[in-house]
């Protein structure tokens, strides 16, 4: 019996090993030359660490590996029996051979799951860009929202639209910003991937095309890859300057995706922002194309820079909501704990939404949308982003200086707004770096996380959650995985850090 569960292509697993040799200097990817069968088991058991290909997914027979890779079939067995002796292959003769974890070791994620607390002495995280609470304002809304309970003790507490009051406060929010909006055309959700997770499970079916900015957030594409949706990237502007219309109109009009999801506001990973001229384009163009905009908001709030001009809203250029579905939440701009989110769109589409709901989750937690609305009605919300602003501002501040300094030669542009810093390795492999930044104390995110198929090998993501002499720190351990990955030296050749945030 086939101990596999899914399998991977000899084409799909040759242009993912492809993409982790961005200066095709050899297949390890580092600049000490090593056997042709080493680098390419390095380079499977990398994909496997980082999830991009599944743990038991069926690898493709030698030949078959040897013809699309371009070299020996004795060089492609030798890379199995390599793997094979270090854990992350099995075979079984007529079954083949699939991919595996060694006992002992954690098996890897597709997302970008935050580091559990009791690591936080050892590891620097820079996996998830997220920040701690902002107080008193945290505290004030939950002692608010324990005030307002009793009222709502006394009934069955599954409200699948929402609280009418949290409802009505984010109504008011996007009317006051010249997008007149009533409460039914929202819906609250449990987080921002929520609200993308109902609007996928509605408006796509398994197989169906959407289109997403090349790179995106991570988590949302391996949602909508679970999801059965056949991901279509157009890549950012050049110079990552918005978003490219032309190529976005081409894409709608030749693949006729069902969907596209966009981030126009501080874009994660990059952190650029979509102009007036663009976002208006880009509605027009999904207007016409029949492509139903999905609109992340998520980091609306986060303008870090007060000389930047913030554009309107991408749904003002479509205020009915028949064509632009808008997701925001509270998670980036007041805190992640707080796992309220939101769509805005026309009235029956959230009443399909809502209907829908029965069958996942029935509702947002009451306590928590209590918290929310008295943030929104009275002035704690924009106290509260306020210090969030100020938190992320100096943290981005320390996070260039620092790299400015130990890592020169790393490209990036400081983006005005948002959580996230988008960084050019200096033609080194990000997943490689990733690798042995994590067994130097620094965890951080590869490029190929945020692209389809094993596109932006030569990047990093880097959140602004760290500042002072922890931003600091964060680059030298950085620059250590950097040189391993450069001259190809073990990395136990480099001394391990212990650091207590």
């Amino acid at each position: 019996m086939a101990q596999w569960t899914s399998a991977v292509g000899a084409p799909q697993l040759a242009r993912l090993l492809r993409s982790q040799d961005s200066r095709e200097v050899q297949l390890a990817g580092g600049g000490r030359r090593l056997p042709a069968y080493r680098g390419l088991a390095d380079g499977i058991r990398l994909l496997v660490l980082e999830g991009r290909i599944p743990v038991a997914a069926r690898l493709p027979a030698e030949r078959e590996l040897a013809a699309a890779f371009g070299v020996s079939r004795t060089t492609v067995a030798a890379a199995y029996e390599a793997l094979r002796a270090e854990g992350f292959l099995e075979s079984r003769r007529g079954s083949g051979s699939w991919t595996a974890v060694p006992a002992g070791n954690p098996l890897p994620t597709r997302g970008l799951e935050p580091l559990p607390p009791e690591a936080a002495g050892s590891m620097i995280d820079l996996g998830c860009a997220a920040l701690p609470a902002p107080e008193p304002w945290l505290t004030r809304a939950v002692q608010a929202a324990m005030t307002d309970l009793p009222l709502y003790a006394h009934t069955h507490g599954d409200y699948p639209a929402g609280l009418p009051v949290l409802r009505q406060a984010l109504a008011d929010r996007y009317t006051a910003r010249g997008i007149p909006t009533m409460p039914e055309q929202i819906m609250v959700t449990t987080g921002a991937m929520g609200a993308v997770a109902a609007i996928c499970r509605l408006c796509t079916s398994p197989g169906e095309r959407v289109a997403v900015d090349s790179p995106s957030y991570a988590n949302i594409l391996q949602l909508m890859r679970d999801a059965g949706a056949r991901l279509v990237p157009v890549a950012l502007g050049e110079r990552l300057a918005g978003w490219d219309i032309p190529v976005w109109r081409q894409v709608m009009r030749d693949a006729a995706p069902r969907m596209a999801y966009v981030v126009a506001d501080y874009h994660n990973p990059t952190g650029t922002l979509a102009t007036e001229d663009q976002r208006r384009r880009l509605v027009d163009a999904a207007r016409s194309a029949g492509t139903l905009l999905v609109v992340d908001e998520t980091m609306t709030e986060l303008r870090l820079d007060a000389d930047t001009e913030v554009p309107p809203q991408v749904c003002s250029f479509d205020p009915a909501g028949s064509a632009v579905i808008t997701v925001g939440s509270a998670s980036k701009a007041f805190w992640a704990g707080m796992r309220i989110g939101w769509v805005r769109a026309a009235p029956d589409i959230i009443r399909s939404l809502v209907a829908a709901r029965a069958y996942s989750d029935l509702g947002s937690p009451v306590l928590e949308q209590l918290a929310i609305a008295s943030l929104l009605t009275g002035d704690g919300w924009e106290q509260a982003v306020g210090i969030r602003r100020d938190q992320a501002r100096e943290n981005r501040d320390a996070i260039v200086a620092a790299l400015r300094r130990h890592l020169p030669d790393w490209e990036f542009s400081v983006p005005h707004g948002g959580l996230t810093l988008w960084v050019r390795t200096g033609g080194l492999s990000g997943s490689r770096i990733a690798e042995a930044g994590e067994r130097l104390g620094v965890r951080v995110p590869s490029g190929p996380r945020f692209g389809v198929d094993g596109a932006f090998e030569g990047f990093v993501r880097l959140p602004f959650t760290v500042s002072g002499a922890v931003a600091d720190e964060a680059a030298v351990r950085l620059a250590g995985a950097a040189r391993l990955v450069a001259t190809g030296a073990p990395v136990d050749t480099e001394p391990r850090h212990s650091f207590v945030a």
